[in-house]
């Protein structure tokens, strides 16, 4: 049975992770709109992950005795200047949950409940996917930076990532 107080924690990381697909999914169609197709699948398949970890931990609450409640979500960016602000802003997000797992980590640390402590290890581990994803993708943009056909290029790589992605989602 989870405590009042981890429950309410893991409620508020169903929000940040349902804000986090809303987040790559605007700026998924931001892509689209931009000429930007691979980004955008690559996006769109990533809104799909955050979907997942969310409902992953509406499930552990249910399962756990609790009542995983839905709250109200924030509206996402939906303007970005460039193809790499769009990915310096995924990174800063990323980020961002990871601060947030590892505050659910440490209360569940505090509340005793190792259960709950075990459970988050995956998500620990996916932050660590994450960054580092968001990371080679910057790294991406400084290594064609003044390049005529980086962004071209990046895109392609990004479309290849994102059926890549796909392709081992249809496994699970």
């Amino acid at each position: 049975m989870l405590t009042e107080k981890l429950e309410k924690a893991i409620i508020e990381q169903i929000k940040a992770e349902e804000e986090s697909s809303r987040l790559y999914l605007s700026m998924a169609s931001w892509c689209e709109v931009n000429g930007y197709a691979g980004a955008a699948a690559f996006l769109f398949e990533h809104a799909t992950e955050e979907r997942m970890h969310a409902l992953k931990l509406l499930s552990y609450v249910n399962d756990r005795g609790g009542h995983a409640r839905l709250m109200a979500l924030e509206e996402p960016a939906s303007e970005f200047n460039s193809l790499q602000e769009v990915f310096e802003k995924v990174l800063k997000h990323e980020l961002f949950v990871t601060s947030l797992i590892n505050k659910l980590v440490e209360t569940s640390m505090n509340e005793k409940d190792f259960n709950t402590l075990n459970f988050l290890q995956w998500y620990v581990m996916e932050q660590i996917e994450e960054e580092s994803l968001a990371r080679s993708i910057l790294d991406k943009f400084k290594l064609t930076e003044g390049e005529k056909g980086g962004l071209f290029h990046i895109d392609k790589e990004l479309a290849s990532m994102a059926a890549a992605e796909a392709a081992a989602g249809e496994g699970e």
